[in-house]
């Protein structure tokens, strides 16, 4: 059996002729057979010529389709390249979340044009969530969803889904309100379809929904849809008035942004530092966690200069440095990745914090006395010195161990405060641990000084 990749290679090269030939009705049969995926990427492999021709042959509705299959970061080079009014109209066949975040990207002046252009409905869909603070449920929630009133027949809302059902984000559910539009239930589409015609709405509705403020913060609901298993989630205003929904398209790149902040705070950088970032903006970016870094990467130096009678009696120790150093930042660097990890994921309740801590602690115990052992031994025989190893071994064993609750422990305590743990980034741990480490072997080395000469 032919490889799919090769299918799709040889695929492409077919549409990249007919494009070339400018075969327009070959090209657009076999482009819209393609999965909106595989357009995206056909897409944004072809030069600025290629994609004016693909403007000229696809609709607002097919490329607004592509589009939506386009990493927001991405995106915004090819609608600046656009005739202004072909873009406005894409804005609009777009699901409206789906434009709302391009816009949010976009300069405030870019925006402005964009909404004069387009058609005052679709405009006011589009400002109407433009004004929800950025990665609340407000930004990210459609307002392309069913809701239908509660006194309604069966028969009327099979009418109503008809008509309105090709325009909504989803059909599974459908949302029931009250006369003030307050959201009081929610329709599965299998038990609208098998009730009777004249049937209430309200008769055959669940009272049992689950809703989210508007001003709730995306990662709250993500775990929310991660824990429920919902397909669709309902947002309201704090008088419980139904304004939209979250689906769980949506909420997969939440999670894929939110893995992604994460990621890069823990690397002591910013989410906003993108590949094609300008290295002016970058070092700007980079900047402020690196002069944190370095003063306490001084006062490290510091400390080592305390202990500068120490090493001048002993100096084989400074070879040692490295080595303690670098294990305290190893280990504190896992550790801190577990509770981190733990803590986005909503794992740990006050219990789960405990139960981690203790565990860290018995993993740091472990460790450190295994590893240890082990230099200790491997001292002895390489510099002949049973008490330079033992201390370098009970140095290495109570770092791992100081290391590894400071890892576990410090991304808690900023989360108790109110702190995104995952600020509590791996060169801060690392350094933190440098100066832990420190202390402790040279404070070892002090108080064993006459067992080492």
């Amino acid at each position: 059996m032919e490889n799919i990749d090769e299918i799709k290679l040889e695929q492409l090269k077919q549409i990249q002729q007919l494009l070339d030939g400018e075969k327009i009705e070959e090209f657009r049969e076999q482009f819209l057979d393609m999965h909106p995926y595989d357009q995206a990427q056909f897409f944004m492999e072809i030069d600025a010529a290629n994609r004016m021709l693909l403007y000229s042959y696809l609709s607002p509705e097919e490329v607004a389709e592509m589009m939506e299959h386009i990493e927001i970061e991405e995106i915004q080079p090819f609608f600046a390249e656009m005739d202004p009014r072909f873009a406005s109209m894409i804005f609009a066949e777009m699901s409206t979340d789906d434009a709302v975040d391009i816009l949010n990207e976009m300069d405030k002046d870019k925006v402005v044009s964009f909404l004069t252009i387009m058609d005052d409905e679709d405009a006011d869909e589009i400002k109407d969530l433009l004004h929800y603070e950025e990665k609340t449920a407000g930004s990210i929630m459609t307002t392309e969803f069913i809701s239908v009133y509660k006194t309604q027949s069966v028969k009327a809302t099979m009418v109503q889904l008809k008509e309105e059902g090709p325009d909504a984000e989803t059909i599974y559910y459908l949302y029931v309100v009250d006369q003030d539009k307050r959201l009081v239930g929610v329709l599965s589409l299998r038990d609208l379809i098998i009730a009777e015609d004249d049937t209430k709405i309200e008769a055959i509705m669940s009272e049992n929904i689950f809703s989210v403020s508007v001003a709730e913060d995306q990662e709250e609901v993500a775990k929310i849809m991660k824990d429920y298993d919902f397909l669709a989630v309902p947002v309201v205003d704090f008088q419980h008035h139904l304004l939209g929904i979250i689906t769980v398209d949506d909420i997969l790149d939440v999670i894929e942004e939110e893995a992604s902040e994460d990621y890069s705070k823990l690397a002591g950088i910013t989410d906003g530092d993108k590949p094609d970032t300008n290295p002016i903006v970058a070092a700007k970016k980079r900047l402020p966690w690196l002069v944190i870094l370095l003063f306490l990467g001084l006062l490290t130096a510091s400390l080592i200069g305390q202990f500068e009678a120490t090493l001048s009696q002993v100096t084989i120790l400074s070879i040692f440095i490295p080595l303690i150093a670098g294990m305290a930042g190893n280990t504190g660097t896992q550790a801190l990745a577990v509770a981190v990890r733990g803590l986005a994921t909503g794992e740990y309740g006050n219990e789960g914090k405990l139960k981690l801590v203790i565990r860290e602690a018995g993993t740091g115990l472990i460790t450190g006395t295994v590893c240890g052992v082990i230099i200790t031994a491997v001292i002895f025989l390489w510099k002949d010195n049973f008490y330079l190893g033992m201390l370098v071994g009970l140095s290495i064993m109570l770092t791992l161990i100081v290391a590894t609750l400071a890892g576990s422990l410090i991304p808690i305590l900023m989360h108790r405060l109110k702190i995104d743990p995952a600020v509590a980034s791996g060169p801060f741990i690392t350094t933190i641990n440098d100066i832990i480490s420190v202390l402790i072997y040279f404070g070892l080395a002090t108080t064993f000084m006459n067992l080492l000469l």
